[in-house]
């Protein structure tokens, strides 16, 4: 029955020793990446040493209800420390500590090849951690961050509500956005159901009403109406980045041509009116889709002002159909595209934009050509300039 006891006590003292090792790896995790606990071999092999060299004796006096008493007990703090670490989610969540953006690479290394970006205010995923990186997860990329650019825990979650903006996603039709946070306070006006708010995080805190940005003044809401989070950013792939670089541009290029046109349009003229028939309409729009069926509205009437103005010049035929099917001058009329797309049918956006030419509108400056913008000079007009 000795031999038992003893027996008892030292698994008993095995398990706490072993428990606390454990701890001490749960504390190292809790800590910022660089400042982790030393666990290394010859840390856990003391504990080893410890459990190899007890003595029989060391244990005479202890019975099989305290060695329980004090098993349990660790047992219970040791669950508690590791559920309360794994239940906050930032324990295992990263943000990158810049004032613009983080390399994310494919190994742990600045030499290791970039496969994405980690911008102010993204928040990854931690997998791993090796020689001073960090192996992590956002949005599309998977790849390695370096720890000294980087917080974590509630650094991270501190940096997230001070970089990233609240939202307020409204749960019901027709909140109403307050004055102050009262019911008997006045209405600035109403939130759709899924609309998202802004949340004035720098605002006075209320019980049960949630402070939210309106035009330039701060409202309040309802907070049972309102489902609060903060948006996070996600690291974006190199592939993703170019993509999104190649849009901003095409976007650009777009306001510019629009604005171009827009700009163009407040010089037009209004000539006399020419004589057409409905199916000289269909067959100047019909042009017109084949030349600038792609090209904003006015690069449109331009195409079709070209056509009448040398229907005024004298150098040219009279009529639509001769100014068009004069040899050599369209391209789609020899293509047979013209008379494919004559047969079956112009855009309404197209033949608005042969009526109003023929009905003596001319944002060209009265000019008899055209061709792709950047050939020569001209008015320019979308893609083409004209001359």
């Amino acid at each position: 029955m000795t031999v038992d006891l003893k027996k008892r006590g030292a698994q008993s003292m095995a398990v706490l020793l072993l428990l606390t090792a454990v701890g001490s790896v749960a504390a190292a995790e809790a800590q910022p990446l660089n400042q982790k606990l030393d666990l290394s071999a010859g840390r856990t092999a003391g504990i080893i040493g410890m459990l190899n060299t007890m003595e029989g004796e060391a244990f005479s006096g202890v019975s099989i209800e305290d060695a329980d008493v004090i098993l349990v007990a660790a047992t219970q703090e040791a669950v508690a420390q590791a559920q309360a670490w794994q239940a906050d989610p930032w324990n295992m969540r990263l943000m990158a500590n810049v004032s613009e953006f983080l390399y994310v690479r494919d190994g742990a290394g600045d030499q290791c090849n970039i496969v994405g970006k980690m911008y102010r205010g993204d928040v990854a995923e931690i997998v791993g951690h090796e020689n001073g990186w960090t192996q992590i997860t956002s949005g599309n990329v998977t790849g390695y961050v370096k720890d000294e650019f980087c917080v974590t825990g509630q650094e991270a979650s501190q940096l997230a509500a001070a970089v990233c903006e609240t939202k307020a996603t409204v749960q019901t039709g027709g909140l109403r956005i307050r004055r102050e946070p009262n019911e008997q306070a006045e209405i600035l006006t109403a939130a759709a159901q899924g609309q998202q708010l802004t949340v004035d995080t720098a605002a006075a805190q209320t019980e049960g009403w949630v402070a939210v940005k309106s035009g330039d003044v701060t409202g309040y809401v309802s907070a049972q109406y309102v489902e609060v989070a903060v948006e996070y950013g996600t690291a974006i792939t190199i592939e993703e980045e170019q993509a999104l670089i190649a849009a901003q541009k095409a976007a650009e290029e777009q306001a510019a041509r629009e604005a171009a046109a827009a700009q163009q349009s407040a010089k037009r003229q209004q000539n006399a009116a020419v004589a057409a028939s409905y199916d000289d309409v269909t067959l100047l729009a019909a042009l017109i889709q084949c030349e600038a069926g792609s090209e904003p509205y006015e690069g449109k009437v331009a195409v079709g002002a070209v056509v009448v103005n040398r229907m005024r010049s004298g150098s040219y035929p009279g009529t639509v159909q001769g100014v068009i099917y004069q040899s050599g001058q369209f391209s789609p009329v020899s293509s047979g595209k013209l008379a494919r797309v004559a047969a079956s049918g112009p855009s309404s956006s197209c033949i608005q934009a042969a009526q109003e030419a023929l009905s003596g509108v001319d944002n060209t400056g009265g000019a008899m050509f055209f061709r792709r913008a950047g050939s020569r000079s001209g008015v320019v007009i979308g893609n083409h300039v004209f001359y």
